[in-house]
């Protein structure tokens, strides 16, 4: 069975009930303020409707329009589509209408520069570019340089010249599922993972990977028809999707809601009757920090039905829970582990059953397998520290055009997650440290090769290393330790103002002056400088607190 069934079992048997919600939630916005410097949820357009809703009849009419317009412009089974928007209502149609065409769905990043948009369409092959008007800005500076794009489809008002409104072509299209047979071996997405280049990998998925994820979710957090889930986080991630894909199989709906502060959220739960959140680290620091001050009067909301919060994206520090449960001790409780390599979280996780493990990533998820290993790849004894490597039918199929990364991570059917990791007496793992230089701040994912590359730019500086710190509410931060040539001065304020070059989320967010250690082929010696400034276990730091 692939996923695209169960989006037309819903409207085969729920059809007039509603499926998605979109709440944009007023805020006065500062024209001033660029793409640069937006925050992980953008906000809606200012005349964007507060609530829209979406049946599940016309959801899967939608994806049959969508997909029809890609069959009638001569797109072919393996075809490689790309989506570019905010989280919309528009957003899970076109990507269900993709697949329902046998096409490919490649979601991109809504931070990715020109740039990097550009990067990622040319490594994914990509032949047709969905994209909001979030995103015109960038698309214009390169739109001419993408030959193999060979359509662009544009939701939303005033369609750029290049492009074609998709919503008045899906008007003219047949709203009846289209003439193609899916088997679960077919490919299904790729999405993009962070690389030690600084640039991502393009990752291949096939359906099997995508109908075993909405199995997983449903299996860990028993979503009924009853629940609503709140879904706040980027659809382009493997991480809210995936999620929502228990929402999919249970048939219940999903609320996308467009901004993270705390009375939003409350506002949305109680308005929409949510069952389940799933929340970032910071997103939950907020909220607590909101209520224990004051600012937001729990009594004003009615929260009740609200009976599940979890969280994925980056290691949840043990004190935060033990905040969250004196303020909802009724809340079951779980957190989920899983890189874009196995189809996002859930090969891994904590269970809502054992909140007493709060520190660890969990036991292995439903249908996955765990070890953690030496170098040689030989399980270590129970307590040592090895490398997590994971088992099951999320399991990426390769990186897509590159055989030798591919090689590196997959080996007999197991992920090597470059993240170390020990095993306690209980079969629990505990994330220690990553092998991977790559910095998660807040749930997004921070490249130090691109800031590092940026600032060898300015005169002053001799040489640059970026390296994560713990932080309380980010989980960790991007840190500057960087080497000035002989007889310059030079301030942090200086170096803080030359960043302003940077997307906002990229930039240092601590500058420290000193030498950059580096071994004898000219690498960066970061592992000495981890054990400098954090003794060398990040992740331990991040969930000892």
């Amino acid at each position: 069975m692939v996923i695209t069934e169960f989006l037309e079992r819903n409207a085969r048997l729920y059809g007039a009930e509603t499926a998605l919600v979109e709440i944009n939630p007023s805020e006065e916005r500062d024209r001033a303020v660029t793409w640069r410097e937006a925050s992980l949820i953008e906000s809606a357009q200012p005349d964007a409707p507060y609530r829209r809703a979406l049946s599940w009849r016309d959801f899967d009419r939608r994806a049959n329009r969508f997909a029809n317009l890609l069959l009638s412009r001569g797109m072919e089974r393996g075809a490689k589509v790309g989506i570019l928007m905010m989280n919309c209502l528009e957003w899970l149609p076109v990507y269900f209408g993709i697949l329902k065409a046998g096409c490919i769905a490649v979601p991109l990043n809504f931070r990715y520069s020109s740039e990097e948009i550009k990067y990622c369409l040319e490594l994914a092959d990509v032949e047709v570019l969905v994209f909001g008007p979030e995103f015109v800005g960038r698309i214009d500076a390169v739109q001419d340089q993408l030959p193999q794009v060979r359509m662009m489809f544009f939701v939303g008002r005033d369609t750029p010249a290049y492009a074609e409104d998709c919503l008045k072509l899906m008007g003219f299209c047949s709203s009846s599922p289209p003439p193609v047979s899916l088997e679960e071996a077919d490919h299904a997405a790729i999405y993009f993972s962070s690389g030690t280049t600084g640039f991502p990998k393009a990752i291949l998925h096939n359906h099997r990977a995508l109908t075993a994820s909405c199995q997983t979710e449903q299996r860990h957090h028993g979503q009924t028809r009853e629940d609503v889930f709140l879904c706040i986080p980027p659809l382009y991630h493997t991480g809210a999707k995936m999620h929502w894909f228990g929402s999919l199989l249970s048939g219940s709906r999903a609320v996308l809601l467009r901004g993270v502060k705390p009375e939003w959220i409350l506002r949305a739960v109680t308005e929409e009757k949510c069952t389940i959140v799933w929340l970032l680290v910071p997103w939950a620091q907020d909220l607590l920090d909101a209520i224990e001050s004051g600012k937001v009067e729990l009594d004003s909301y009615l929260l009740d039905q609200w009976r599940l919060m979890h969280i994925g994206a980056q290691p949840v520090p043990p004190s935060l829970i033990k905040r969250w449960k004196v303020l909802f001790p009724h809340h079951q409780y779980d957190t989920n582990y899983g890189l874009s390599e196995s189809i996002g979280p859930g090969c891994v996780h904590l269970g809502v059953e054992n909140i007493h493990k709060v520190g660890a990533i969990g036991v292995p998820g439903y249908q996955w397998e765990t070890k953690i290993v030496d170098e040689q790849w030989n399980e270590v004894p129970q307590g040592e520290i090895g490398e997590l490597a994971v088992k099951g039918p999320g399991v990426m199929l390769c990186y897509y055009k590159n055989k030798e990364a591919t090689d590196e991570i997959l080996k007999d059917g197991w992920l090597y997650t470059g993240d170390m990791a020990r095993m306690d007496e209980d079969g629990f793992i505990f994330l220690v440290d990553r092998k991977k230089d790559v910095v998660i701040s807040g749930g997004e994912n921070i490249y130090p090769v691109q800031i590092e590359d940026f600032l060898r730019k300015f005169d002053k500086i001799k040489d640059v290393a970026v390296i994560g710190l713990p932080d309380p509410r980010l989980g960790e931060i991007a840190a500057a330790i960087i080497e000035l040539k002989e007889g310059a001065a030079c301030t942090e304020a200086e170096i803080n103002d030359f960043c302003g070059g940077l997307p906002r989320y990229k930039r240092p967010r601590r500058i420290i002056f000193d030498a950059v250690p580096r071994n004898p082929t000219g690498k960066i010696e970061k592992p000495a400088l981890r054990e400098k400034y954090i003794h060398g276990r990040l992740v331990e730091a991040q969930t000892t607190n």
